[in-house]
């Protein structure tokens, strides 16, 4: 996955609570078998209003979305983080996530943010009073702002480290490479081994 030091972007104001995995990507668009191309299925059921925030400009181009509590609560499915990602989304502020949605993220590449619901309702503020206004995030320092305004956040340590370093599960396997091929030729050829080395 790619590196995540900080980023700034178009910040999208979904004034909404409780949106489970369902809502994110509707479970007949989870029939593909790669991990891209589920941007169509995004909030699929929502995208029928013209009205909703991310099919009018500039939140179309949106990289940031801030969302109400208890976001990505439900189903386990994958797929929800997989198409805010193919949308353009590096992250998500929400004063509540749901834990596998949020662990899901995190292998995933995608940035849970969480803070108090009172911040998450200055920052809405803050955007319907300026359409387009554009978000810092700072995983460096922790940070979330915009303009003057500006709030702190928590994550744990390792999940920081692996954003801040591009290291998905497979990345971190592969970090370990010569002690993967050390192990393999120590091992007797009767037993199985990985294919190609």
């Amino acid at each position: 996955m790619e590196k995540f030091i900080s980023h700034t972007g178009v910040a999208a104001p979904l004034r909404r609570s409780d949106v489970d995995t369902d809502m994110i990507i509707p479970a007949d668009f989870l029939k593909r078998i790669t991990r891209t191309g589920f941007e169509d299925g995004l909030f699929f059921g929502l995208f029928k209003d013209p009205e909703f925030v991310l099919a009018r400009e500039p939140y179309t181009q949106a990289s940031v979305l801030v969302a109400g509590p208890n976001f990505g609560t439900g189903s386990s499915r994958e797929h929800a983080v997989w198409a805010l990602q193919d949308f353009g989304f590096k992250a998500i502020i929400s004063p509540r996530f749901g834990d596998i949605f949020r662990s899901n993220s995190g292998k995933s590449g995608l940035l849970t943010v969480q803070v108090e619901e009172s911040e998450v309702v200055a920052l809405w503020d803050l955007l319907d009073a300026d359409v387009g206004l554009e978000v810092t995030i700072d995983l460096e320092h922790r940070t979330v702002s915009a303009g003057e305004w500006s709030t702190s956040f928590q994550i744990d340590d390792y999940t920081r480290w692996r954003f801040m370093e591009g290291l998905d599960d497979i990345g971190i396997t592969m970090s370990h490479d010569d002690d993967i091929v050390t192990h393999e030729a120590a091992r007797p050829s009767w037993k199985p081994a990985t294919l190609g080395r």
